[in-house]
């Protein structure tokens, strides 16, 4: 579809991954304007919507829950962050979450990598942050 025109809700859930119901969703609770309807009703979005999509399944990825994101998702992507102190330091400390995670995934990696050498070397510490802290499921 041209670009001008705008792309269609199949277009767009192949553009951003997300399900054409969940699409749906999000306008209903309002995490995304409603979208431009053509003649025949068909909903109808822009690159900026596009956009925001993409941002949301990106943060979504990282745990942050819609209510954490809807103030960032009002904003436009020319806004300066800098200049709303509150969300800035409340994106700032999510963050430093995911680089906790993601330090603690590596030594989850490192462990896995000391166990996949020949010759069982010693038991390394694994530590798991609590932010990544699943119980195993039961066998059956």
């Amino acid at each position: 579809m041209e670009q001008d025109k705008g792309f269609s809700i199949k277009e767009t859930s192949e553009q951003t991954e997300l399900t054409e119901d969940t699409i749906r969703y999000y306008e209903k609770i309002g995490l995304l304007p409603r979208a431009e309807r053509k003649a025949n009703s068909h909903r109808v979005y822009s690159l900026e919507d596009i956009k925001t999509m993409k941002l949301i399944s990106c943060l979504k990825k990282t745990d942050m829950s819609l209510d954490e994101m809807r103030p960032y998702l009002s904003m436009s992507f020319n806004d300066d962050l800098t200049e709303y102190p509150e969300l800035y330091e409340l994106m700032l400390n999510h963050k430093k979450k995911i680089q906790k995670q993601m330090a603690s995934l590596q030594l989850i990696i490192d462990t896995i990598d000391s166990r996949l050498q020949p010759g069982k070397p010693d038991n390394p510490t694994c530590t798991i942050t609590q932010e990544t802290k699943r119980m195993p499921k039961a066998k059956k």
